[in-house]
């Protein structure tokens, strides 16, 4: 447990600007902004730190990374008044002249912004920031503090945290607010209440595992936190404690419904614990008190059948709030307004006395996510809060009205109107219950909901009512992927079990009912993705379903029928990444193309038609692979071919500017949802951006600035300067001076090195030598990724011009090298991880491989290789001749039945040794690009390409 000086210019300052409550918020503003740096100039903190976390060339800003006090502030505030300062044209201009590194920071905060804020944490408390003219509330959602203005229906979200808030509290007149949460890098912040304005940040406060409980004294002098690790027992069903006023008494709460008084057992000295002993139990109710409070002169509780109890300090009950039907209260907070003098309107205290029971208005929370403010003159509970409870997991939006729905696991949907931030319609949906996705037709007239059960069932969008026949229930698997063909005829569903399921609406009498149409277990590993498209030459729907196998599936609509669902064609599109999503590319070239997205930060362009790869670019890396895209809608005043991607990783949201080039400038993301994000939905209009939290209860709604976008972008450079930096040491560095060297090492080698004729040298090379140079270079593809450089480089103008292109030059070699090379490198334990997919361990636990097992799954699986190809592989890793260099005249040399390959084999390698250890030293880095090239690390089906490797 630690104690901390709140600030003394926090506690200095106090009773003045109590005093001054009433002056104008830019006032205060001002102020606070002076205050701020003048405390920094006395501790001497003048070192800018920068916000960025880079990783390969993107940009993403956290709250771990805000090192300096000054530059956190001046973001935080500026990100809140963003619009404004963006109107002040000269003044941002000047940011930009004397103070880049902030310009940019600023920039890249507004590319997106926090609009609102759904759901809330129920296990927190809920505090009462009333004051005579706003019913205000503080709450936490997932990492973000929310106060919500319930009479203006407005949020001001307080970010800074990266880690879920784990607690909070309040100084007595509400002035100042403290979070704090419990991350890998723990921070406390303490915040303006007038402002929203961080005023002091407190890092690693308890490095060991972050706060998990604290208070501010009654001056708001000290701050006192508790850190994670400081209890490592269980303190038993003790709930709350609090000390009395004089100080000396304690009380403590229990599940059982009593009361433990505590009393000082010595005379305390100096410097010495003061040690309290049990001195009395007092049995109040039988029902388990939840929580325990002062107020004023009363001792208050609250306990699980939603009473809220008042006593006064000899525990005599005064008054009771039992009328409300509320569920087990969690938190009760009380205005700092006192009530007026007058008693009139108050209703009388349970005493025999019968007097006017005069108490402060209050907000009281439920272990629902429920938040009900209580005005005790006229005794009048009004709910301003009912959040889901569970984890919340699905939210769509409209195709055509400013409406999101959210579904959680307590099988609740709730429809919100996002500009007006006002709750629609909504529905519990029993006895299913845990619903795991939602999705609208393109009509906006069908909302589809897939539960956890398996059951599927259609509801009217509007009143979120449906009729019983429209509850399909075909499968026991949980739900996963919900998808709707653009006419709205059709429905697929894929669920855990593998399968895909296929609904039809068809028209019986006078209405349109949907009927079961098909199901296929078309993937022997979870489906990633299910998506409608539109067949290009008869406009008819077409499905098709992406696997976690690296199977790309297509459904033969129109010949399934009840007998079950047909399978069109199937693609293996992957090698060894696994796909992670797909979606439609926007139509921004002549050819129509499928995106997807794979574990190993790559994006590919199909041929819609072919299913040929025709692009291979580097995408988003923030950590975690892309797990979910969705294209924005055209903007209808802006450019129709700048079109936009959203889409999130773990926890994070991003924009990424189209087409794809592999240029991380036109990429931003920034965390959404510490504790993983589960889905992402897009507005109708492409304004904003719905992100759900899954277990923190939470969908947030962001504001996308695109245009901010496309200014970021602009900063990083044109043409190829993003592509240089992304070579190490950029473009004076000694791999593009390599790049440079092969490169017309190339061109002369096409003219015949030997020759003494004048020669005419190109800029460009035959596209045939690209594989030459990407070997060079250090990166080793497999046959298949070869075939897709050069069918990327081959048909790059075919649609346009319907000729092929045969060479390339620099700069296009360039590109095709940064987006096709691998995003990381072969690291030893890559290595280990293949030998023991591969090999048994011996008694040691140390895995080996037999050497027959090895040639044989050499010339077996993935990519297969011949006995040359071997004999040429290992001669050259072991040295017995250079790189590329013939083994044809050993090998004749050899008799039958013994061939070169066993006879390399026999004198360097043991029949049963470890071939790992035994090699790992000599040729570490050769055998890892080796084992790379053949995709042994996960590539095991048997099922693989025609194409044999060459080395």
């Amino acid at each position: 447990m630690s104690t901390t000086n709140a600030t003394s210019t926090a506690s200095d300052r106090i009773d003045a600007e109590t005093e001054d409550a009433g002056e104008q918020i830019n006032t205060e503003d001002d102020q606070t902004e002076k205050e701020v740096l003048d405390d920094d100039e006395e501790e001497g903190r003048s070192e800018p730190y920068s916000v960025q976390e880079d990783m390969a060339g993107s940009q993403v800003y956290t709250a771990t990374s805000l090192n300096n006090y000054d530059l956190v502030n001046l973001q935080l505030f500026y990100c809140q008044k963003a619009k404004k300062l963006l109107m002040l044209y000269p003044l941002y201009l000047s940011l930009f002249v004397f103070f880049p590194h902030l310009y940019l920071n600023l920039c890249f905060l507004y590319l997106q912004v926090l609009d609102w804020a759904y759901g809330m944490n129920p296990t927190l408390p809920v505090l009462s920031l009333q004051d005579e003219d706003r019913l205000v509330i503080l709450y936490i959602c997932a990492h973000v503090a929310v106060m919500y203005d319930h009479t203006s229906n407005a949020q001001h979200l307080l970010q800074g945290h990266c880690s879920p808030i784990t607690c909070l509290c309040a100084s007595e007149n509400r002035r100042w607010l403290v979070t704090a949460d419990m991350g890998q890098e723990s921070l406390v912040i303490i915040w303006d209440a007038y402002t929203g304005i961080p005023v002091r940040t407190l890092f690693d406060c308890h490095p060991e595992g972050g706060v998990s409980a604290m208070a501010l004294s009654k001056d708001s002098k000290y701050l006192v936190t508790v850190g994670a690790g400081t209890f490592n027992m269980v303190l038993g069903s003790l709930s709350q404690s609090i000390f009395y006023y004089d100080g000396v008494l304690a009380f403590t709460a229990t599940s059982a419904g009593n009361i433990v008084l505590w009393d000082k057992q010595t005379q305390s000295v100096s410097r010495q614990p003061v040690v309290r002993k049990a001195v009395k139990l007092v049995p109040l109710q039988e029902e388990a008190i939840t929580v325990l409070t002062l107020i004023d002169s009363f001792i208050v509780t609250g306990d699980v059948n939603g009473h809220i109890k008042f006593y006064d300090g000899n525990l005599k009950l005064i008054n009771v709030y039992n009328e409300f039907s509320l569920d087990p209260i969690k938190s009760i907070s009380f205005s700092k307004e006192k009530p007026s003098i007058s008693d009139l309107g108050y209703s009388k205290d349970c005493t025999l006395d019968a007097k006017p029971f005069v108490i402060r208005n209050f907000v009281l929370s439920t272990t629902h996510a429920t938040a009900v403010h209580v005005n005790a003159q006229r005794n009048v509970p009004q709910t301003l809060l009912k959040e889901h409870v569970e984890p919340l997991e699905a939210v769509a939006c409209h195709p055509k009205q400013p409406l999101v729905a959210m579904g959680s696991h307590s099988g609740t949907i709730k429809v919100w109107d996002y500009e007006h931030k006002e709750a629609v319609c909504s529905r519990v949906f029993l006895p299913h219950k845990q619903i795991q996705c939602i999705t609208y037709d393109p009509q906006g007239f069908y909302l589809a909901v897939g539960f956890a059960s398996g059951a599927l069932q259609i509801v009217d969008a509007c009143t979120l009512q449906s009729d019983d026949k429209e509850c399909f229930h075909y499968s026991q698997d949980s739900i996963t992927h919900l998808t709707f063909s653009q006419d709205s005829r059709y429905l697929a569903a894929a669920d855990t079990g593998k399968a895909v399921t296929l609904l039809r609406q068809c028209k019986e009498g006078t209405q349109e009912v949907w009927k079961y149409q098909g199901r296929h277990h078309s993937h022997y590993k979870p489906i990633q993705d299910l998506l409608f498209g539109v067949d290009l030459d008869s406009s008819q729907p077409r499905l098709l379903s992406l696997g976690m196998d690296r199977w790309l599936v297509e459904y033969d609509l129109q010949n399934s029928g009840e007998d079950g669902l047909l399978i069109l064609s199937s693609e293996r599109i992957e090698q060894s990444a696994v796909p992670t999503c797909m979606v439609w590319y926007p139509p921004l070239t002549p050819e129509h193309f499928l995106l997807t997205a794979s574990n190993l930060y790559k994006m590919k362009l199909f041929n819609a038609t072919s299913k040929m790869c025709r692009k291979t670019v580097f995408g988003p890396s923030y950590g975690s692979p892309v797990k979910k895209m969705a294209i924005l809608p055209a903007s209808k005043d802006g450019d129709p071919n700048s079109r936009y991607m959203a889409y999130i990783t773990q926890d994070k949201v991003g924009i990424q500017i189209l087409p794809l080039d592999g240029n991380p400038h036109k990429s931003f993301a920034m965390i959404c949802h510490s504790t993983g994000v589960s889905t992402l939905a897009c507005s109708y209009d492409g304004r904003y951006a719905f992100t759900a939290g899954g277990q923190d209860c939470t969908v947030f709604s962001w504001e996308l600035n695109l245009s901010s976008l496309e200014a970021s972008a602009g900063l990083g450079g044109k043409d190829m300067l993003p592509f240089y930096n992304l070579l190490e040491g950029g473009r004076d560095g000694p791999l593009f001076r390599e790049m440079e060297e092969y490169f017309y090492y190339c061109q002369l080698q096409n003219q015949d090195l030997d020759t003494m004729e004048t020669r005419l040298v190109s800029t460009r090379i035959p596209l045939a030598d690209v594989p030459f140079l990407m070997r060079a270079l250090g990166f080793y593809p497999t046959e298949q990724e070869l075939e897709d450089m050069q069918n990327e480089v081959k048909f790059s103008r075919y649609a346009e011009t319907r000729n092929y292109v045969t060479d390339i030059d620099l700069e296009e070699f360039i590109k095709l090298y940064v987006n096709h090379r691998p995003a990381s490198g072969i690291a030893r334990q890559e290595l280990c991880n293949a030998f023991q997919v591969l090999g048994k361990p011996d008694e040691r636990g140390i895995y080996t491989i037999d050497r027959d097992e090895l040639l044989e799954l050499l010339q077996a699986r993935g990519e297969h290789m011949t006995e040359d190809d071997l004999a040429e592989c290992f001669t050259t890793l072991v040295g017995i001749s250079g790189v590329g260099a013939s083994c044809t005249g050993m090998q004749n040399s050899c008799e039958p039945p013994y061939s070169w390959t066993n006879v390399i084999l026999d004198h360097k390698i043991s029949h049963n040794g470890h071939f790992f250890m035994f090699h790992i030293d000599v040729c570490f880095v050769r055998i890892g690009q080796f084992l790379a090239e053949i995709k042994l690390f996960e590539n095991l089906e048997p099922e693989g390409s025609k194409k044999k490797s060459k080395y």
